[in-house]
């Protein structure tokens, strides 16, 4: 099944080459889960991370559906106290 991948900031070093703007198009075993899609990428494992799928919060566990938009983001800090 193909799902599209986007990984942004310091993430984007894991898309495959020849992704454009920070997105790639992956062919996937049915089944596949969001972890499964960024072990395949080479993200470390247990890289704290913000996970969408379809623009909504997801668990690493999730299981992706065809045409799914599976975004990853680094962990993000900042502001002041």
């Amino acid at each position: 099944m193909r799902v599209e991948v986007r990984l942004f900031a310091t993430l984007e070093r894991f898309l495959p080459s020849g992704s454009r703007d920070g997105v790639a198009v992956l062919d996937v075993p049915e089944g596949s889960s969001a972890a499964d899609v960024a072990r395949r990428l080479g993200i470390p494992a247990g890289f704290d991370r913000v996970l969408l799928v379809n623009g909504r919060e997801a668990e690493p566990e999730r299981t992706l559906a065809p045409g799914d938009v599976l975004a990853l983001y680094p962990p993000l800090s900042g502001g002041s106290r």
